[in-house]
């Protein structure tokens, strides 16, 4: 009994070391942007009004209208600036001089702080294709391969603090984690985790390196597909010749075990229905015959036998 293959391609280092975050997201103080919106309009309309009944009143009251309907529309302006549209699938981080303060996730108009930056992160669903790369399996045979990587923003801080670009970032950790997992298996093999033949656990060890990757960016990776598998043009013709050979073998084989059963089995029933005597050189003859025919390409051409049976 043929013992069952064991799978001795070890697995590749994912442990990736990347530095400890230094910011974490965390909700901005916010509200409502709408009765500040209406503050906002109410003050400018006050401060217009201000200023031109100041003027009309005449004499002293001029400089205090004009000054009064000045620094009213300002706070005005000043609350309206604070407003912040925020769409669904957005989120807007904070920054008050410089310094993070908070991240504001829900849709809406909000108002925060108005001397604040905002800065705009889509925390959507993308996906990133990587080029097709030319990579050496394990067994050092030239490949191509691609995949396609669904990710989505999960902490925006560390989106926009911990990484110069965070699209750019995810797109080169992507290319090397391809890289690195085409290098660690051979491109087929039978004994082996192979990335022809083990697709599904592929995929699971490249979306897990992808995440240690990609984590000090706060992405988390949602899926991973290799897309495009083969060997390189200059030697995939004689990789084919290769594998259609292994296929012809095996196909022999499975002729071969299944003629030798037929064999075994006609000479069984000739034995129980006792239709012909034959001593071991006629066996021996008989088998050959079936044998020829059975595990033949090419359809046998019947001789018959005019004479005795030794003849």
């Amino acid at each position: 009994m043929n013992e069952p293959t064991t799978d001795v391609t070890p697995r590749p280092d994912t442990q990736v070391e990347m530095p400890d975050p230094q910011t974490r997201e965390r909700a901005a103080r916010n509200s409502s942007g709408w009765p500040m919106l209406l503050l906002a309009l109410l003050l400018i309309l006050v401060g217009v009004a201000v200023f031109f009944v100041g003027i009309a009143a005449g004499g002293v009251a001029i400089p205090t209208g004009i000054v009064g309907g000045v620094v009213l529309a300002l706070a005005g302006l000043v609350v309206a600036a604070g407003l912040t549209p925020v769409a669904p699938g957005e989120a807007r981080v904070v920054q008050l001089l410089g310094r993070y303060t908070g991240t504001v996730r829900e849709d809406g108009l909000r108002w925060v702080n108005p001397i604040t930056e905002r800065r705009r992160i889509s925390t959507r669903i993308r996906n990133h294709e990587t080029g097709l790369a030319k990579v050496n399996d394990l067994d050092g045979n030239p490949i191509e391969i691609s995949a396609v990587v669904v990710w989505q923003v999960e902490d925006t801080a560390r989106a926009v603090f911990e990484v110069d670009d965070f699209v750019e970032f995810v797109a080169f950790q992507t290319e090397a984690a391809v890289r690195h997992i085409a290098g660690s298996f051979p491109y087929d093999s039978a004994e082996r985790t192979s990335l022809r033949d083990n697709a599904d656990e592929i995929t699971a060890m490249l979306s897990e390196e992808l995440a240690l990757r990609v984590t000090a960016a706060g992405v988390k990776i949602i899926e991973s597909r290799i897309t495009r598998l083969a060997y390189a043009p200059e030697i995939a013709q004689a990789m084919l010749r290769r594998q259609q050979a292994g296929a012809v073998v095996a196909a022999r084989q499975r002729i071969v075990e299944g003629a030798v059963g037929m064999v075994q089995l006609a000479l069984d029933r000739l034995d129980e229905e006792n239709v012909v005597d034959l001593d071991e050189e006629r066996k021996a003859a008989m088998v050959s015959n079936l044998l020829v025919v059975l595990c033949a390409d090419r359809d046998a051409q019947p001789v018959v036998n005019t004479g005795s049976l030794y003849q």
